[in-house]
């Protein structure tokens, strides 16, 4: 996983702005808890997480999650954050903290059977119930169209010197695939569509998924799209995810679809990292990994 520069300490303006609306957590601890691509989190007390946005873009995509967490929440089996926003300044938003951390290939990797098969179906679960929400709600709720990746061949052309030739002809392939596909046989669902571990409270102990948060992402788009970003974790769970929701469901998935969909998604990202100059190695490495697994085509 790609690890985002976190500040060292708490500044004093978010210090201040927890306190101004919360004086009673006078006395409990404040610290980083992470930074996101548009915000900075705070642990309060280890039972609290404030996170602060970055610029009114994300302002507003707060204010959007905030609803749209209050829309879902009573909708689904997996916790998930209970938002309030407070308007600072600066603006910010509290919620309980889930149990648990971030759930990296590792940590899966140290999963038994049972933990797997668990965690698939549990994710799975969460999927359907979310697809199952009727759209006119969650379009009040402010939830619109999932934003996706560039692959436009002037993006994509820097990616393709960095990958080894035994890579850069599928990856090239699927690209071209990946731009013929039709669209979605299951149509257009609400959806989560980042299931990464950044985005799971995973009680190692235990070997359980407690939580699932930051829904800035969500939005309307096919279904087959909420599996690409679970295999940041491993292809094998988001395989499993794949067979738990047709268990569930009895639709069919085309594993195919979601390799492209996924190729698409890493190469775009790689082309990012590339403009940016940031994380490239790593996220070379996803690419690479993506095209040498076979669990999940």
């Amino acid at each position: 996983m790609i690890d985002l520069q976190v500040p060292d300490s708490v500044p004093d303006a978010f210090r201040a702005a927890i306190l101004a609306a919360h004086p009673s957590f006078a006395g409990k601890s404040f610290t980083v808890a992470g930074r996101g691509w548009h915000s900075i989190a705070v642990d309060v007390g280890g039972r609290f997480i404030a996170k602060f946005p970055e610029g009114a873009e994300a302002e507003e995509a707060l204010r959007r999650e905030a609803s749209l967490l209050a829309a879902v929440r009573p909708r689904l089996t997996m916790a998930v954050p209970d938002m309030t926003i407070h308007e600072g300044p600066p603006l910010f938003s509290l919620h309980g903290k889930l149990p648990g951390g971030t759930l990296d290939g590792g940590g899966y990797a140290r999963l038994d059977e049972e933990a797997r098969r668990r965690l698939a179906d549990d994710v799975a679960l969460f999927l359907v119930e979310l697809h199952a929400i009727e759209p006119a709600v969650m379009r009040e709720a402010g939830a619109g169209p999932v934003g996706w990746w560039d692959t436009e061949e002037a993006t994509l052309a820097p990616v393709w010197p960095l990958l080894p030739e035994h890579i850069r002809g599928p990856a090239q392939a699927a690209i071209a695939n990946y731009r013929r596909l039709s669209p979605d046989p299951l149509g257009e669902v609400y959806g989560f569509f980042d299931a990464h571990g950044w985005n799971m409270a995973f009680d190692h102990g235990e070997g359980r998924l407690k939580g699932i948060f930051d829904f800035a992402d969500s939005g309307f788009g096919p279904p087959h799209r909420e599996f690409v970003q679970i295999s940041l974790i491993a292809p094998e769970l988001a395989a499993r995810t794949v067979e738990a929701y047709q268990a569930r469901t009895g639709r069919v998935l085309d594993r195919g679809r979601v390799f492209l969909l996924t190729a698409a998604m890493r190469l775009s990202e790689l082309a990012g990292a590339i403009e940016t100059g940031e994380h490239v190695d790593g996220i070379r490495g996803f690419v690479l990994d993506w095209f040498e697994q076979r669990v999940l085509r």
